[in-house]
């Protein structure tokens, strides 16, 4: 059997290192196809080499640009790929842009498509990540999610037949490295000598936080007031917008730090006294780590990790009040799986691809 991954962003390269390695077990052949979505360094080269990812088969070097032309560019390309590789999956990983392009290129050229963390809603269409997932889910032949109300939803819009609950890869990739890391991993140390527990980590990228001058302007405002050291990752994003905006990000409780390799970021956020933050995987991944997290969205698609107290969801005029709050209810509950759901994709990919040779 062939699986062809096609991934693009920082996010999708941790998701794509627990089934890279499954493959391998397994003995499964397995294309790597990267668009070239983040292209940065931080954000991408660094990820393969610290999670031990092979190196790209294909990289389409797309890079940045609007979501219709970005995506556009990207379908283009992997159409000649697919067909060159002619794999009997393409796999596709959560909410990007380079999901929907390789969903689309698949689909119309006629290959099986499995989306890995199906069934994520977080019922806002003004996201442009909300119409990637619905969009996809709707297109693919095999739906892996990585949560029972995941399923759920999937459910809801008639598409049970289609799905599987596996776990959630974040978690298989969080636990092993989490296992490996040393008590001062963290940089946030070394760098700015703020001790463990002193500190806030934030990461905004959003483009429905940084693309307005008012909102982005009333979020760094904030993070500047909060009480206790606040250490920003600098985003491409982030910064890019911050100047064309004429914000400084330096000032008051608000440090900056560049973007950090996976394990120095894990190691940074176990060692916070909280999370602020926009992204999807960042809240997952302090809930696992039991760091709070304040999330500056007004939906999450992890909605576990706000029923079980861990993660608060604020407009920016919330953000100082929320990152100063009482630590949370100690909990035991783990919602994400066991740290197996990689193995459990690609079983099922096989035995999916078996079943369909023999029809």
């Amino acid at each position: 059997m062939k699986i062809l991954s096609v991934v693009g962003a920082r996010p999708q390269f941790v998701k794509l290192s627990p089934i890279a390695h499954a493959c391998e077990r397994a003995g499964i052949e397995h294309i790597i196809v990267h668009t070239g979505q983040h292209y940065d360094p931080l954000l991408s080269d660094v990820f393969f080499e610290d999670l031990k990812i092979p190196a790209p088969d294909e990289h389409l070097g797309v890079g940045s640009g609007t979501h219709g032309k970005q995506t556009g560019d990207m379908m283009g390309r992997l159409d000649d790929v697919i067909v060159a590789h002619d794999p009997d999956w393409v796999l596709v990983y959560g909410d990007t842009n380079s999901t929907l392009a390789a969903a689309v290129s698949a689909v119309k050229l006629h290959y099986p498509l499995a989306h890995l963390e199906a069934g994520l809603r977080s019922f806002n269409r003004a996201m442009p990540e909300e119409i990637n997932r619905v969009l996809t889910d709707h297109a693919a032949d095999l739906l892996l999610a990585p949560t029972q109300v995941a399923a759920t939803h999937l459910a809801i819009e008639g598409l049970a037949d289609r799905t599987v609950v596996v776990g959630d890869v974040m978690t298989d990739v969080l636990m092993n490295e989490v296992a490996a890391l040393a008590d001062d991993d963290s940089p946030i140390t070394e760098k700015l000598g703020f001790e463990p527990g002193t500190y806030s980590l934030a990461t905004i990228h959003r483009a429905e936080n940084t693309d307005s001058p008012a909102r982005l302007k009333t979020i760094i405002e904030s993070l500047q007031s909060v009480d206790h050291p606040v250490v920003i990752l600098a985003h491409p994003r982030l910064v890019a917008k911050a100047e064309q905006h004429g914000i400084t990000l330096e000032g008051g409780s608000l440090h900056v730090l560049e973007s950090l390799p996976y394990p120095k970021l894990l190691a940074s956020a176990r060692s916070a006294r909280g999370i602020i933050t926009d992204s999807g995987g960042l809240q997952k991944e302090a809930f696992l780590l039991r760091t709070p997290c304040t999330t500056v969205r007004p939906q999450t698609e992890w909605v576990e990790t706000v029923e079980l107290g861990w993660n608060v969801l604020v407009e920016p005029s919330g953000i100082l009040a929320a990152a100063t709050r009482p630590r949370p209810a100690e909990t035991d509950e783990i919602p994400y799986g066991d740290g197996q759901a990689a193995d459990r994709v690609v079983s099922v990919l096989r035995d999916r691809a078996s079943s369909k040779s023999g029809d």
